[in-house]
Formats: C-alpha cells, sequence, structure tokens
C-alpha cells in the first residue's frame, strides 16, 4: 500500500510522535480488507509508538480506529482506505493521537474541550474531494480532543449500499446523531460556530480587539495573498480577512498554466500562499466574511469593514479581492435539488455519479473539462450548451468529441431541473433556434456557466461598480474612492486567471503602497493641523 516514499516520509513524521497510539480494525475477508490490513501493518512497523490490532468488531468492514493508548475514550475511526486527498487525513490523524500539537489556533481548540454534550459524527467523503479533507481533519481533531465527541470517516465508494440509502449525491455530506448536518466544506471554526451558541460572540470580540490596520485585504485568494505579501513587505501593518483562504483555489483540481509551475492543484497553491504570507507579520483572519463597507469619508478618517459576526475592522487602506463564485442557473429546480443531484463541483461528487447518466451545462473551458472527466466514470453526459457553438478550446473539444458516452446539445437553454421530491430525475432544454422543448432523464447535473463577483456587499457604498458587478479599477488597481483598491476576479480586469490574479494583487498592493505614502495616517494629520 505504502511505498518506498511513502514510508520515508512516515518515518519522518513519526519522529513527532510523543506517545503510543494504537490501531485497531475491523475486517472482512473482502479485498478492501485486505488493503487495510496491509497499510496497517506497514503503518505499525515505522515506529516503536505505533501498534496495530485487527480484533475489531464495528459493523462498517474494513474500518479501524486511531487512538491515544493512555486515553482510549479519545478516537476517531476511519471506514473505507484514506489514501488520495485524504492520506494526508491519515498522517495527521496518527500525529495528533501521538501527542503532536496540531497547528490549531489555541482558542479554538479549548472551545473544542469546553463543548458539552454527546456528539456523533458521521461524514462522508470521496478520495477525489479536494474539500473533503478539511472537514475530515475538523472531525478528527474533535474526536481527539473531546471524549463526547466521536467522528466516523467513511469512504463513500467502498460503502456505497449506505451512500444510496441516505441518498448522498454531493460531498462532504456530515451528520451529526444520526441527522443530516451539513453539506459541503466546513472549517473547525465553522463547526463550532454551529454548536456553540457563543462562538460567533467570541469571534467577533477578537475581532473587535484589533488595532487599525495600514493595509486591510479583504480576501484571501492568489489576489489577496498577493496584495498582502507586497505591503507587508513595504513594512506596513497588514491584515487579511477571508471568508475563505485561498478561494476558487479550494475548488481546482489541476493547474497547468502557472508559468514556473508544470503543474500544481489548487489546495495546493493555497497552502503554498499560506505559508508565504506566514514569513511576514501578516493578520490573517479565517472565516471573516465582509457585509458592509463604509468609506473614510463617512467613518471619519478610517475605512470601517463590517464582518458577518458583528465585528469591525478599520484600516487607513482596503484591497478588495473577493473573488467570484459559481453562476447558477436560476431555473426551477436548481435550489431544490442542491446537493440532491445537482452539483458544482465534478472533482468532488462525480465518483457518486458512477455509472448514472448525467449533464453537464456549460460548453467553455470549464465545460467541457468537467464532462470529459465526467465521462471517465459515469455512464452517459449530456453536455448542454447556451451558445451555437462550444467556446472551449479545440483541443478539448477533439477530446469530448472522441469519446463515446457524450452527446453536445448546442443552443440549448435549460428551463427546468425536474425531481421525485428527493433528487434529480431529468431537466427540460429548450432548443432556441426551433423553440422546441426536450425532455431528458438523468440524475445529476453538473453546472459550469462561469463566475459571479462577490460583490453585493459593496453595492450603496459610493464604489463604482460595474453593470456586472465587478469593481472598476484603473491601470494601478485604484477605485473610484481614495484609498481603496481592487484586485482579482471580482475586478473588471479581463481574463479571470490565477497569474492574472496573482499580478493584479501586487499591482494593488504597491498601489496602496503608493497611498500610504503620500498620505498622512488621520491622526497625524489632525495634529499638524
Amino acid at each position: 500500500m505504502l511505498d518506498a516514499n511513502m514510508q520515508t516520509q512516515l518515518k519522518q513524521y513519526f519522529a513527532n510522535l510523543r506517545e503510543p497510539i494504537e490501531l485497531v480494525a475491523s475486517l472482512d475477508e473482502s479485498e478492501k480488507s485486505e488493503q487495510t490490513h496491509e497499510l496497517l501493518s506497514q503503518i505499525a512497523e515505522l515506529h516503536e509508538l505505533v501498534s496495530a490490532s485487527f480484533d475489531g468488531t464495528d459493523d462498517r468492514k474494513p474500518s479501524f480506529i486511531i487512538r491515544r493508548a493512555s486515553d482510549a475514550t479519545k478516537w476517531v475511526r476511519f471506514a473505507g482506505l484514506p489514501m488520495g486527498h485524504e492520506f494526508t487525513s491519515l498522517v495527521l490523524a496518527l500525529l495528533w493521537a501521538g501527542g503532536h500539537p496540531p497547528k490549531v489556533d489555541a482558542d479554538l481548540i479549548e472551545q473544542v474541550r469546553a463543548l458539552e454534550g454527546d456528539y456523533e459524527f458521521e461524514m462522508f467523503f470521496s478520495l477525489s474531494c479536494h474539500n473533503c479533507p478539511d472537514v475530515v481533519q475538523a472531525l478528527t481533531l474533535m474526536a481527539l480532543e473531546n471524549p463526547r465527541i466521536n467522528a466516523t470517516l467513511i469512504e463513500g465508494g467502498t460503502f456505497q449500499d449506505e451512500v444510496d440509502a441516505r441518498e448522498i449525491m454531493a460531498v462532504p455530506a456530515t451528520f451529526l446523531n444520526g441527522e443530516s448536518f451539513y453539506n459541503g466544506k466546513m472549517e473547525l471554526a465553522e463547526i463550532l460556530s454551529k454548536l456553540d451558541s457563543g462562538a460567533d460572540a467570541k469571534a467577533a470580540k477578537r475581532l473587535d480587539a484589533k488595532e487599525p490596520f495600514e493595509v486591510l485585504v479583504i480576501g484571501g485568494g492568489p489576489a489577496g495573498a498577493a496584495s498582502a505579501v507586497y505591503t507587508a513587505r513595504k513594512g506596513f501593518r497588514t491584515g487579511i480577512a477571508a471568508e475563505r483562504f485561498g478561494g476558487q483555489l479550494m475548488d481546482t483540481l489541476g493547474i497547468e498554466n502557472l508559468p514556473g509551475t508544470s503543474y500544481t492543484e489548487g489546495p495546493k497553491l493555497a497552502d503554498n500562499l499560506r505559508n508565504h504570507t506566514g514569513d511576514y507579520d501578516i493578520d490573517v483572519m479565517d472565516l471573516a466574511r465582509a457585509t458592509q463597507l463604509k468609506p473614510a469619508s463617512e467613518a471619519g478618517g478610517m475605512h470601517e469593514v463590517t464582518m458577518a459576526n458583528g465585528a469591525v475592522l478599520k484600516a487607513r487602506s482596503l484591497i478588495l479581492s473577493t473573488g467570484a463564485r459559481w453562476r447558477n442557473l436560476g431555473v426551477p429546480g436548481e435550489a431544490e435539488y442542491r446537493n440532491k443531484g445537482v452539483a458544482y463541483c465534478p472533482h468532488c461528487d462525480g465518483p457518486l455519479f458512477k455509472g448514472k447518466n448525467i449533464a453537464v451545462i456549460g460548453g467553455g473551458n470549464s465545460g467541457v473539462e468537467a464532462a470529459i472527466d465526467l465521462a471517465k466514470i459515469v455512464g452517459h453526459v449530456t453536455l448542454i450548451e447556451y451558445d451555437s457553438k462550444l467556446r472551449a478550446d479545440e483541443v478539448l473539444q477533439r477530446k469530448l468529441r472522441s469519446m463515446s458516452n457524450v452527446e453536445i446539445i448546442t443552443s440549448g437553454q435549460t428551463t427546468e431541473v425536474l425531481g421525485d421530491g428527493s433528487k434529480v430525475s431529468g431537466l427540460i432544454v429548450k432548443d432556441r433556434t426551433r423553440g422546441d422543448e426536450r425532455r431528458i432523464e438523468l440524475e445529476g447535473v453538473f453546472v459550469q456557466i462561469g463566475l459571479v463577483p462577490n460583490t453585493e456587499w459593496l453595492e450603496g457604498t459610493g464604489l463604482e461598480l460595474s453593470q456586472h458587478g465587478e469593481i472598476v479599477v484603473d491601470q494601478h488597481g485604484a477605485t473610484n474612492l481614495p484609498g481603496i483598491y481592487g484586485a482579482g476576479d471580482a475586478t473588471t480586469v479581463p481574463d479571470k486567471q490565477i497569474v492574472v490574479a496573482m499580478g493584479e494583487g501586487a499591482k494593488a498592493g504597491l498601489g496602496a503602497f503608493d497611498y500610504l505614502i503620500r498620505n498622512e495616517p488621520a491622526d497625524d494629520a489632525a495634529e499638524a493641523a
């Protein structure tokens, strides 16, 4: 199961173990159980503080628990093999169980330990899902820190019957005490906010206590990270307030057009950006969603940004890099069947539709790439494009047309998502040339029709937005409001690409630097007067 390179890496990680840990497996005669036995045996052979036994009695087979030898009440269970994107989660579970401290805010750890009540989590993931590890790792940490929290992390492909019985059509899918808890990506602070009624107030108090920033970046994607690095290097007190650090990178799998990097993946690049910001004195505030802007002209010297939890952050200059999100179809049935057959991440949810008939809506690069990837998994793909021809690169179109289980519909307008009340059953597609409608029977719909800027919260603030809601910026990244800059996919800059966002972020950072050195702080100006 583990090649020589992986074993060498694990040995290096295991140097951080501080106390014994036990692996207890529940197995049957299946091939997956044999693989689990091999994996755990190899892991146990790598360090004297790790032991493995195979006499577990859990109903889910194969599965295994990881627990501290000194405290059997703190454990986490993996059902199925946590390989692929979840191998890192397995390594972290081993290290945390072995006493290696997690790189998590101490306040969050204390919140976990202080939770009262009994919590039984079950969470389903797929090995190709790049959003799942955050949830897996958050629940793992909670289970290993609080004996009243149990977490069973289930690889859906191994337990397909259970996935079907629970009608899980999107991952990550999290259940609490037998009931659906949340579908989608969550980080530790988000889970705590759902369990601890005082979590938001505590977070708001911490943010309110922060001193004003010289540069406050709103958004933690490639543009925001680049902006912060540039201003921090200039010696300015810099903060990043991000609803989700990494932004769209967290939903991006293969990246092959970043100069100097032949191939990387979105979550990995996001980790690199976080590590780079960590090289400087940058205050990164996660899960901080901005809801209101009060420019300095109204706020009295400092720009003020109100967050969703009520906290207010102040700054001499702002860089708005809030990015964009997937555009919705906006047709009947879409919202009703979201996560019940309507999906937006083919890499995350594609494996759940193995052998089924699905549609991909959108004929640009994203849509055609999704159709190509899904055609290797599902039974049949119908690609629907609104325009009279596909807009994807020719090389992608040739690949798509070469696949035998793909139908391409152009001039097709999706007018309704159909379902049986619990899951998707089909689509209504109108031919824009002839005007007739067609019903397509299928079980999944992947929407890939472009992006919408995350700028609704800026409406009515005096900041100029385009007719499409984008932040209007000049060649320096400056907006129409002094001291406020914009960068990345939320702006009018064309070509929404990672490398473009990074460059625009750097430009906005330099613009903010120029503004700050040419304008005195409000307090200094008042004293001079």
